[in-house]
């Protein structure tokens, strides 16, 4: 999903059409596992969309609780993460693949920023989404 340089870039500090570094505990281990990601924003809030479908990420946010980071370069965001319901995907879905069709497209079954509610609505529950809300600095 990210070319080497785009994962470089964001690792030092430069974000490409808001990639980020994810940070979320392994759920077994504990461990900070680290993952590239796109950050979307769409109407003023982030969201985190999981093109791959159920990836060991996701599966840590889960059974986590709730609380991850991204990473630019040395600026870190921590965030809490709340798993939308599908209902709730069809315009994140929508905002997502406008922005990273070319990018992602493939793993979205022939679904477009341009499919029908209906259409993008059958392939939500194969993508996880997750709204994210600012963790206040302490």
């Amino acid at each position: 999903m990210f070319t080497p340089a785009v994962q470089s870039a964001t690792r030092h500090g430069l974000s490409i059409w808001g990639s980020r570094v994810l940070e979320v505990r392994g759920r077994t281990s504990g461990t900070l596992r680290r993952t590239p990601v796109n950050l979307l924003t769409l109407d003023d809030r982030q969201f985190l969309v999981a093109p791959r479908g159920e990836t060991q990420w996701v599966r840590n946010v889960r059974v986590g609780d709730g609380r991850i980071a991204t990473t630019v370069g040395k600026r870190r965001e921590e965030w809490t993460a709340r798993e939308l319901d599908d209902a709730d995907k069809v315009p994140v879905l929508r905002a997502y693949l406008r922005r990273w069709k070319a990018e992602v497209g493939v793993f979205f079954d022939g679904v477009s920023a341009d499919s029908s509610d209906d259409e993008l609505a059958a392939i939500a529950p194969r993508h996880p989404v997750f709204a994210l809300d600012p963790v206040a600095a302490a």
